[in-house]
């Protein structure tokens, strides 16, 4: 596992993730040194789906893209429906791209990379249902279990966690991607 230390990585999510979507790669970056910030629109608490609560750190309209090295986006429906409705959170989001650096996203995480115009000709996956907005907005859809493209690491669904942290520990700490691009 890569030494994450010095690296600063914002959780971007708000009340409905998915659960393991939030815990589990934040163990796996917590594990490797990295230093993590949860973001959501309103200050307080998140709520997963099935009931884990979490500190809100930061609002997205206190935070700034250059603040991080990098960006994980958590599942979840109620979540990323929402989520893609907060013009701070779709800026913060597509700001991370316009700087070149990693950003992790699973299952219906990715919605929000639609509104921030962020996928045109990138290779990703997500959950299923996903697929045409994905197309719609000019990704090249493809179903398995992690896709690794120029910095954007995406996977399907909770079972695919353990590949999905893999490659996002490796990507933030490979640093910048010229290739990731808003």
């Amino acid at each position: 596992m890569s030494d994450l230390s010095g690296k600063k990585v914002a959780f971007l999510l708000t009340d409905g993730y998915e659960d393991s979507e939030l815990t589990s790669p934040w163990e796996v970056l917590a594990d490797a040194g990295a230093e993590l910030t949860l973001v959501a629109p309103e200050s307080g608490e998140v709520e997963g789906k099935k009931g884990h609560t979490q500190k809100v750190d930061k609002t997205t309209t206190d935070v700034d893209a250059g603040q991080f090295d990098a960006l994980v986006l958590p599942g979840g429906v109620v979540n990323a429906d929402h989520l893609r409705m907060d013009k701070p959170a779709v800026k913060f989001t597509k700001d991370f791209f316009a700087q070149h650096k990693p950003v992790g996203v699973i299952c219906h995480g990715g919605w929000i990379l639609t509104d921030a115009d962020v996928v045109k000709g990138r290779k990703m996956t997500s959950y299923s249902s996903l697929q045409t907005d994905l197309r719609n907005a000019g990704a090249e859809w493809v179903d398995e279990e992690v896709v690794v493209d120029q910095g954007l690491v995406s996977s399907r669904t909770p079972d695919d966690l353990p590949a999905f942290n893999a490659k996002l520990v490796e990507e933030i700490g490979e640093g910048k991607h010229e290739g990731q691009t808003a």
